[in-house]
């Protein structure tokens, strides 16, 4: 892949022209293949959204490895966007043709891998296709995956070779600093310059962040006694099950939030909820919570509060600037801490957090 960026630091303008011209295969192509129904874009969160960067910019599928990019290119003339929109899930989710043409528009798109947002592997293929000159920067590659849960849905695929492994490895802390590596090779290929400072702000993170996230997470499983924990949420957590040790039992049986939810799922959940004597259990932010509320109404269940797999940002996370590290400590950690019986809602976060999360709409 050739250099975005000329020495001056400004961005290539080969694909804006493109772009600006408005024909040729690449806009039909974009056109045909990915309208769908979306929001605003959810680019701004780091407060450098706007058009008319002097440096290279990077835009994201997902939200984690957003926030990941932007911690390795502090510091420098990147400029790395969110592509999702606010409010909503990174998984099972259809851009209309503005996404599509900022990914046509950047300097590099960092992805998720094959297999697992449909919309940015059709992306990708159009930008082969038509060959366009964006950096593809795939946060999977290296990782070690696990098989697919047992709880999944037997008609479920995940990725990979045979579309058997779950891609969820990123809410494995330690897991997740190949990503960081990842995006740090992609970044420091399309902006060199600035090796020292994208390999130092990795570091960095990994070692600061990635590092205490793992420890603390394993300081709260390690103090519980409940081996088992029932979630009102997609089948995205196997991977603190398999760093951890804890059962993570997922109401909806697939990979995707927007999957829907079967009796026979409701009647599962009951029975673990009756043999594990479940008091509180875990709802997915960005996902319904209706069964959430059914199981309330239905078990012995008192109350739900949040977690997510990092897949998404509310309005209020963007105004405070949270990422990974902040959403891990006031959203997750706090929940399995209740959920696993560690501590009372009351004692759980910060002052008014169980307030706050309590069967949250």
């Amino acid at each position: 892949m050739t250099d975005t960026y000329d020495p001056e630091g400004r961005s290539s303008s080969t694909r804006r022209r493109f772009l600006a011209g408005g024909t040729g295969l690449l806009a039909a192509g974009f056109a045909g293949c990915l309208g769908g129904a979306s929001g605003s874009s959810g680019s701004d969160t780091d407060g450098t959204g706007d058009d008319g960067e002097d440096g290279p910019v990077a835009v994201a599928s997902f939200f984690s490895f957003y926030d990941f990019g932007r911690k390795i290119a502090a510091d420098t003339p990147v400029t790395v966007r969110n592509l999702i929109p606010t409010g909503l899930h990174g998984h099972g989710w259809e851009p209309n043709a503005s996404i599509t043409r900022q990914i046509v528009d950047a300097d590099a798109f960092i992805h998720v891998g094959e297999d697992f947002q449909p919309w940015a592997d059709r992306a990708i293929q159009t930008l082969k296709d038509d060959n366009v000159d964006t950096q593809l920067i795939n946060v999977r590659e290296g990782v070690e995956l696990v098989p697919l849960a047992e709880t999944l849905d037997r008609d479920e695929e995940g990725v990979g070779e045979g579309r058997g492994l779950d891609p969820h490895f990123w809410l494995d802390p330690q897991r997740a600093k190949q990503a960081v590596d990842n995006i740090t090779e992609g970044l420091v290929e399309l902006a060199p310059d600035h090796e020292e400072t994208f390999r130092a702000n990795a570091e960095t993170y990994k070692t600061d962040v990635l590092e205490r996230i793992d420890a603390d997470y394993q300081a709260i499983f390690d103090a519980a006694d409940r081996d088992v924990v029932q979630l009102a949420a997609h089948n995205a957590f196997q991977y603190i099950t398999d760093r951890y040790g804890v059962e993570m039992r997922p109401l909806v049986v697939n990979l995707a939030a927007s999957g829907d939810v079967k009796p026979s799922d409701i009647t599962e959940a009951k029975r673990v909820i009756d043999e594990n004597d479940i008091r509180y259990i875990g709802a997915g932010v960005f996902e319904t919570r209706r069964p959430a509320k059914q199981l309330i109404t239905e078990t012995q269940v008192e109350a739900y509060f949040p977690v997510t797999p990092y897949a998404g940002v509310r309005e209020d996370w963007v105004e405070n600037n949270w990422g990974y590290e902040e959403i891990a400590y006031n959203i997750n950690m706090p929940t399995f801490e209740v959920v696993l019986g560690n501590k009372p809602p009351e004692e759980a976060g910060h002052d008014g957090w169980a307030a706050e999360w309590r069967n949250f709409e």
